[in-house]
């Protein structure tokens, strides 16, 4: 079922950590820091939130400070072609949700609880929009749809999604269940909307295409998913906090408003040997524990390169060792023939679902 509600903005939260989406409201962009960027398939824009993509350089992504009422931020898409989605095509947002944050949802059993998914969204198109909801196997999907009125301004909407009673929802560090909202889906993904099915429907059938039409533009933010059958107010949480959540799955040594890869000498790991010494390292330890073995790189802070540390004396760069990796840390190691004074380095840790 499809609705337009009206939601109060701000007020007190009865209870925490309703919301199973993380940064709904589209605050936290480690990686890009605000700036436009052209995601290929599975890439991760604003933090938790990632771009498929059948086919590349059709779309760019982008935190905005365009927003709805009480927000600050959203996360918008411009269309960079008007390009002919074709059967097998599919163009989402989505946030893939973890197991251990969606297990008592019960669903798969015959306790499957229902839960209401509410979003502010503005786009420069009007009609008929997708999305979906899927399992980790992509073999059970509910589609669903809502209306956008007018052009270019902001609107609520809310969607309430029975349970799933059948298949495999993961309750583990996995992908619990995937939100997905279409930006043009072919055919052979997009299904009735309403129903679950037993398939792998990413939209639902003749929902809107936004990238089949030249820079037409789609925010959204304020995005919620709880258990129950009405939209509450959505779960303002505090920056640090909501900034905690998306660690446990990306971290990085920048402040927040550097991209990583940037010549940067703010805040790295630094350690200082004698001119004698030809190896040096020691612990990383991470903010958050993170959700899995995370992959971790290094990048210089004289040149920016990935993969790297700086040996600030000889103004060089050298390749480290990263191993016995952890999901709580890990440790780094280098040599230089010639000495080891000064070292520095950021580093950047993902354990991505």
């Amino acid at each position: 079922m499809t609705l337009a509600v009206n939601i109060a903005q701000g007020g007190s939260n009865n209870v925490t950590m309703r919301n199973r989406i993380i940064n709904g409201a589209m605050v936290i962009d480690q990686r890009n820091a605000g700036a436009s960027v052209t995601p290929t398939d599975n890439t991760y824009t604003i933090d938790r939130w990632q771009y498929s993509l059948s086919q590349t350089s059709k779309l760019t992504a982008q935190q905005s400070s365009t927003a709805a009422t009480g927000f600050i931020n959203s996360l918008l898409t411009t269309s960079s072609s008007a390009y002919s989605v074709g059967a097998s095509d599919y163009f989402m947002i989505n946030q893939r949700i973890e197991g251990l944050n969606t297990f008592d949802l019960g669903w798969g059993t015959a306790n499957a609880k229902t839960v209401t998914l509410s979003f502010w969204v503005r786009s420069s198109l009007t009609g008929t929009f997708g999305g979906a909801i899927n399992n980790s196997a992509n073999d059970r999907s509910y589609p669903f749809t809502y209306t956008i009125n007018s052009a270019n301004t902001f609107e609520q909407k809310s969607i309430t999604i029975a349970g799933d009673t059948s298949g495999s929802w993961l309750t583990t560090n996995g992908v619990g269940m995937t939100m997905r909202f279409g930006l043009g889906v072919g055919s052979t993904y997009s299904g009735t909307a309403g129903a679950w099915a037993a398939a792998g429907y990413f939209s639902a059938t003749g929902a809107t295409s936004v990238v089949g039409t030249s820079g037409a533009t789609f925010y959204i933010t304020g995005v919620q998913l709880e258990a129950g059958t009405t939209a509450s107010p959505f779960e303002y949480r505090q920056y640090g906090t909501e900034l905690a959540l998306c660690q446990r799955y990306y971290e990085k040594t920048y402040d927040q408003s550097v991209v990583p890869g940037t010549i940067n000498e703010t805040g790295p790991q630094y350690e200082s040997n004698a001119a004698t010494v030809t190896s040096g390292g020691g612990p990383i330890r991470f903010t958050v524990a993170k959700r899995s073995t995370p992959t971790v790189t290094s990048y210089s802070t004289g040149t920016g390169a990935s993969g790297k540390v700086a040996l600030r004396t000889q103004g060089v760069d050298v390749t480290p060792s990263i191993d016995l990796i952890g999901q709580t840390g890990t440790r780094i190691s280098y040599s230089q023939s010639s000495g080891i004074v000064n070292t520095s380095y950021h580093w950047v840790a993902s354990a991505e679902l």
